[in-house]
């Protein structure tokens, strides 16, 4: 029988992921500009955004609209796909990870993942001012959980994995720098953190998880004559889906 701590967890943090995806729109659209762009500052109609968080609506252009239609002066995504896909999240990671501290990196990681994945897979572009400072969070955070008591991880092991999947993102973009971009080595980064914290096994399983995602992807869109096999194709969401799927099942074996 399901206890009512074992209820209140997933629902707490179901409903912080769909607070913090809800306020991902403004900051997707804004980061959505192609390589070599400023970040967007402006609705399409050239009325300034203020701030980064938020609803993705022009309030200027509602007010001069014509109709009265709620759609108009929306310049991004909705706030209810970002928040369903960050209150999924976060609910798995929470049913995979108890009450053990490490939940709560994860769930400060997750909206930043997010977020990540909704911009990759818009523009192919992974914005440094994220990217980095994700890395730099994660290993910060979980050191802060390796000091508290009940963690399932070890903090040294984060570091090596952030450090070994930089350097070895780094050899495959030297390799091929048509087929990985500069982005993808930086979020390596993060993701090498947050997989190490369970271990070397988890790291393998999350990284290569990572590339059969995106191989599939690559393969169906081949398939249905969307893409041919020279296409490049965003990286960056199926490099995150891998390491979820590794830290959920990290989570659970730990």
């Amino acid at each position: 029988m399901t206890t009512a701590p074992d209820v209140a967890l997933p629902a707490a943090a179901a409903l912080w992921g769909a607070a913090a995806g809800a306020l991902l729109p403004r900051a997707a659209y804004r980061f959505s500009a192609p390589a070599g762009e400023q970040w967007h500052s402006e609705c399409p109609a050239g009325h300034r955004i203020a701030g980064w968080l938020g609803p993705a609506r022009c309030a200027p252009c509602t007010r001069d609209a014509e109709t009265t239609d709620p759609r108009h002066g929306r310049y991004g995504s909705r706030a209810t796909p970002l928040g369903l896909a960050t209150a999924l999240v976060c609910t798995a990671l929470a049913l995979a990870t108890g009450t053990r501290p490490e939940l709560g990196v994860w769930l400060l990681l997750a909206p930043v993942c997010v977020l990540l994945a909704a911009v990759d897979f818009r523009v192919q572009r992974l914005p440094d001012p994220l990217t980095l400072p994700l890395a730099a969070a994660a290993l910060a955070l979980l050191g802060v959980a390796a000091l508290l008591p009940e963690h399932a991880g070890h903090w040294l092991t984060s570091l090596y994995a952030a450090l070994a999947l930089g350097a070895g993102y780094v050899v495959l973009f030297l390799i091929n720098p048509g087929g990985m971009g500069f982005g993808d080595v930086k979020l390596a980064l993060g993701t090498g953190a947050v997989l190490g914290w369970y271990g070397w096994p988890t790291v393998l399983l999350g990284t290569f998880a990572g590339f059969v995602l995106g191989a599939l992807y690559g393969g169906a869109l081949v398939v249905v004559r969307r893409a041919g096999r020279k296409t490049a194709i965003a990286f960056g969401p199926f490099l995150i889906a891998g390491a979820f799927a590794g830290l959920l099942i990290g989570a659970y074996t730990a």
